[in-house]
């Protein structure tokens, strides 16, 4: 009896040491500091870290180090604070930014207990230095990335129209990369910057064109703008899938990072950013145009749904993982999809949009025999891209990207719009709206009703809330321009439209016979089309596409 009870003993504390973990003391540390409201918390928080430290060495992390540092500082313990500072930038590496514990806001609250110590300017100066060459390594690399004769292009010594067009389109001389991560600052405005993470293939050859996938994070109310990432930040974790399968299908992968105010859902202050960070890293890299795609979570999957609603030209095709199928600042013009894809995948215990809108969507994309996929998983949450059950999807969206490409001429069209800023699509334009005329018969909203909503209670299950409510809004009027062209016309039918503008490329017409645009039934316009020069230098360099590349416009005032 006796050694079953000594027994029982060694498996209890056996038990109890497998139970506990680096992770977990550091956990219960962090909530103790959190709750501490005397010294005598604090004590607590700072010996479950030093416990951690003893048990498991091998395990300790920066964020350990830094947060024993701050409660040590808070005690006034000034040689463990130091120490563990010591410890902390003795960790500093590529992946491990451990000088921004001492050089970004916070160490002006954290840390005000050492400023009088003469250990402080120099740990302080140690985490500078760092910082700095932190940041010229970033600079060079981005560098050393930008480096290429793309963007030095000088067209204007072109000899005329149709010799810039040619060059445009024959240009190959990209040069090959040091590296295949590169984090690239990105300007928003004159006093912001933030960041997109570019992941080539490790066998990117600056010879061949490469498809693009853009990933849209979610959470834009809780992210803020920051002016590098690392590679741990973005390769792994939800988005690993990604990580996987984009090398085994060769796609460059770019990893963009938004705010509450600059992001791809709303408000509009960010929206741009998207187009033109493809802007630039097709400067850089050799892009194949007609294989960019955008993909997301959550609101990065309403902003890719936005792309497409709003401003699908640079674009192939859009994916999204638990999409709001939505437009945030203005009409969701769903017909307007009929120019290009989008793959959604949905679960029905998803508070952020409910399976049953879902259900109505598809049947909406189906009466418009839209290329729409919904792809339903039961039995999972909001943030279905974190467990491993979400992978086989992402093998599906690959293959799509593999086998898609953009037709940027292609003979039919449907473009509606409620804001100029978004009136092109593809060859056609709308320049200016009569919001005063009556919408033609064929030009009808599109909507349905949400009659239920599901949310988290406060005690974290899942219920259905009985609702009603419509899919989107429709804040202002808009214009639509649909149609087709052939045999050098184009017949375009247009509603609520005052002018607008039919881009010309040589793979539309034959260059050498006139164009003519019908409108509404009514011949509006005959124009011998021509290399414009002025025009086609103008129009590359604001997208840098060597595909999509107008030489002439013709202007149509209704």
């Amino acid at each position: 009896m006796k050694r079953f009870l000594i027994f029982l003993l060694l498996l209890v504390s056996a038990g109890q040491l497998k139970a506990q973990s680096y992770k977990k003391l550091t956990d219960s540390a962090l909530r103790i500091m959190w709750d501490a409201k005397d010294t005598v918390g604090y004590h607590n928080s700072l010996n479950l870290y030093e416990k951690a430290f003893q048990l498991y060495p091998k395990e300790i992390t920066s964020s350990g180090y830094y947060k024993a540092s701050v409660v040590a500082a808070e005690l006034k313990e000034f040689d463990k604070a130091f120490n563990y500072l010591d410890k902390l930038l003795a960790m500093n590496n590529e992946e491990n930014t451990t000088w921004s514990s001492l050089t970004f806001v916070y160490p002006q609250k954290e840390y005000e207990n050492l400023f009088n110590d003469k250990r402080w300017p120099i740990v302080l100066g140690k985490a500078q230095n760092m910082k700095a060459i932190f940041f010229k390594n970033l600079k060079d690399r981005q560098e050393e990335f930008e480096k290429g004769s793309f963007k030095s292009l000088d067209l204007t010594k072109a000899k005329d129209g149709k010799r810039a067009y040619e060059i445009i389109k024959s240009f190959d001389n990209f040069q090959s990369k040091k590296d295949i991560n590169y984090s690239i600052k990105f300007r928003v405005i004159d006093s912001l910057n933030t960041s997109c993470f570019v992941s080539l293939p490790a066998n990117y050859n600056p010879k061949k064109s490469y498809p693009v996938l853009f990933f849209l994070h979610g959470a834009v109310q809780s992210n803020r703008l920051i002016e590098y990432q690392l590679p741990s930040w973005v390769l792994g974790g939800w988005n690993r899938f990604y990580t996987k399968y984009a090398a085994v299908y060769d796609v460059i992968m770019v990893y963009p990072k938004g705010s509450k105010k600059y992001n791809w859902m709303g408000p509009d202050d960010g929206f741009f950013m998207i187009p033109a960070m493809l802007k630039e890293i097709k400067q850089s890299i050799n892009v194949d145009d007609d294989k960019v795609f955008v993909t997301g979570h959550s609101n990065g999957a309403t902003g890719s749904f936005s792309y497409l609603m709003k401003q699908q030209s640079p674009f192939a095709g859009f994916y999204g993982f638990n999409t709001q199928p939505k437009v945030r600042t203005g009409g969701t013009f769903i017909k307007n999809i009929l120019n290009r894809s989008y793959f959604n995948v949905s679960t029905n215990e998803d508070y952020y949009y409910p399976p049953d809108a879902n259900d109505s969507l598809n049947v909406i994309m189906t009466d418009l025999k839209a290329d729409y996929q919904d792809h339903r998983y039961i039995g999972w949450p909001h943030w279905f891209p974190q467990f491993d059950e979400s992978e086989p999807l992402y093998p599906m969206i690959f293959r799509d990207v593999a086998g898609r490409k953009r037709n940027p001429f292609q003979q039919n069209i449907y473009w509606e719009s409620d804001d100029l800023k978004y009136g092109k699509a593809d060859w056609i334009q709308i320049n200016q709206l009569d919001t005063t005329a009556k919408p033609a018969k064929w030009h009808q909203t599109i909507n349905f009703n949400i009659h239920k909503l599901l949310s988290y209670n406060k005690k974290d299950s899942l219920i259905s809330t009985d609702t009603l409510v419509k899919a989107f809004d429709f804040p202002r009027k808009s214009g639509v321009v649909k149609g087709f062209y052939k045999n050098n016309e184009f017949h375009l039918e247009t509603s609520a439209v005052k002018i607008i503008s039919v881009l010309i490329s040589p793979e539309m017409v034959d260059m050498d016979k006139p164009v003519i645009v019908y409108v509404n039934g009514v011949k509006k316009v005959t124009h011998k089309a021509i290399y414009d020069k002025n025009f086609i230098i103008a129009n590359f360099k604001e997208t840098y596409d060597r595909k999509a590349v107008w030489v002439d416009k013709i202007d149509v005032e209704l």
